[in-house]
């Protein structure tokens, strides 16, 4: 998205690079994402956002769609990808070739509303893969937990009047999106957090709200917008999460979707700045994902 910004190929580099240094990497199957096609992408989003996206991508060059919001010629593919990525990880879990899955991709989707894009989001990649869980395979109930340090505006103005989907957010409050802490919502359970929160409030909200919330709902699929901005060395948030923090959110999952569906679970990374606590964290949750 330009110099200096923090949405950067560094972000990945890094994740593969710990897991390497971890040795996560042969313990597990890689796939290689598949590009979404424009019908997956208007299970949520609108035809005249879809071709806006298509048309404003650069032949060369880099154009903003808002400030912080910017694509050049490869920017398309590469959301296109992250989309085809989650939607790989649906197929893989709920075919039962995988229990559960991590998509390593950018750029982040969370924020990305039904018609507009913002916050460095283009297409919303998890809102899509649960519309497509729903849609391809007949599920009733899904379920998202967004860790993200911001709120997953675009997710929550998705699934706002589709109550098949159960949507948690924890965030810091206020900052931006300057959303969600006022929602009233039988199925859309946002959390905010002030700042300088750490892990023992995090838990102790998510313990006492969304996971019994998901415990009653009964989810057939367990999806992540996983974010870890929150984490206290990140440079764009004051929350005070750590590298534990993110194991003890993930095993919760994780011991939930073995409730409820199978260990069926999909988590697609979404925020997380600082590219040393990014790979850190990221190694951790995929440990918990994969039994390690």
């Amino acid at each position: 998205m330009g110099d200096y910004h923090p949405e950067s190929p560094a972000r990945l580099d890094a994740i593969n690079d710990r897991l390497i240094a971890g040795g996560l990497m042969p313990c597990l199957e890689h796939h290689e994402a598949p590009l979404a096609d424009r019908r997956h992408l208007e299970l949520v989003h609108s035809a005249t956002h879809v071709q806006n996206i298509f048309a404003a991508s650069p032949r060369q060059g880099r154009i903003h769609l808002d400030p912080d919001t910017a694509m050049n010629p490869h920017t398309l593919t590469a959301a296109l990808g992250a989309v085809g990525a989650a939607l790989l990880g649906v197929d893989l879990v709920l075919q039962g070739s995988v229990q559960n899955a991590f998509c390593g991709v950018r750029p982040p989707g969370h924020h990305a509303e039904r018609d507009r894009p913002m916050g460095f989001c283009f297409f919303n990649t998890v809102a899509i893969a649960a519309a497509y869980a729903m849609e391809r395979y007949g599920l009733e109930r899904v379920a998202i937990l967004d860790f993200d340090v911001h709120h997953g505006n675009g997710t929550e103005n998705i699934f706002r009047q589709d109550s098949r989907v159960l949507f948690c957010s924890t965030f810091q409050h206020p900052f931006y999106p300057y959303q969600g802490a006022d929602t009233v919502s039988d199925h859309i359970i946002n959390i905010p957090l002030p700042a300088g929160t750490d892990g023992t409030g995090f838990r102790a909200a998510l313990s006492a709200r969304c996971i019994p919330a998901f415990d009653a709902f009964a989810p057939q699929l367990i999806l992540i917008s996983a974010g870890f901005d929150a984490h206290r060395e990140d440079p764009l948030a004051q929350l005070r999460l750590v590298e534990g923090d993110y194991v003890w959110v993930t095993r919760a999952m994780t011991e939930l979707a073995q409730r409820h569906c199978g260990g069926a679970l999909v988590s697609t990374l979404e925020g997380g700045y600082n590219v040393d606590a990014l790979g850190r964290s990221v190694t951790e949750h995929v440990k918990v994902l994969a039994g390690a």
